[in-house]
């Protein structure tokens, strides 16, 4: 059985797909193998950069955070000892040190998995300790916690899509790479 998009042709035999070129074996991870829409053409040929905006997105919300602790410290510690959290000047410390690591992994494209892992982890254990609205009585604080859980959401979305693709061709990762 032949699928064939505009550019890619993929030969079925039994449990085997083989892509018939270099460049098909890049692209079939963003490519359909029916016929494409104009969004699809303009998502394929500019993968790459969709990818590096994607990346600078998701780090965004790491590095705002991480600026407003580091120029609040104290905020952010009685924040976190408001949730009764051991030693949170050392769980402050740790946070930010983690928030610029993804945001600075992400951003440039270096260890760009381990980064889509490592934001998995730390949203995954934020949203667990930080955000649980179902604790709040109903009003404005509950609806706050809620947004946050639901915005922890789709950053997780957004890094399992990380983890996917990689850093993509301009990343620090495939420089590397060769």
């Amino acid at each position: 059985m032949r699928f064939a998009d505009h550019d890619t042709i993929f030969a079925y035999s039994g449990a085997v797909l083989r892509q018939q070129s270099d460049e098909a074996v890049t692209m079939t991870l963003f490519r359909s193998p029916w016929p494409t829409s104009q969004i699809d053409k303009f998502a394929t040929s500019n993968a790459d950069l969709l990818i590096l905006i994607g990346r600078i997105l998701l780090a965004w919300v790491f590095v705002g955070s991480a600026y407003g602790a580091l120029t609040n410290f104290s905020g952010s510690v009685g924040y976190f000892r408001s949730l009764n959290l051991p030693m949170p000047q050392l769980f402050t410390a740790i946070t930010v040190l983690l928030e610029i690591l993804i945001s600075v992994g992400l951003i440039l494209g270096i260890g760009t998995r381990y980064c889509a892992i490592l934001v998995l982890l730390f949203v995954v254990a934020a949203t667990a300790i930080a955000h649980r609205y179902w604790e709040y009585p109903a009003g404005a604080q509950q609806i706050g916690q809620y947004n946050n859980f639901l915005k922890n959401i789709s950053i997780l979305g957004g890094a399992l899509l990380i983890l996917v693709t990689g850093g993509g061709r301009l990343s620090l990762d495939r420089r590397l790479a060769g």
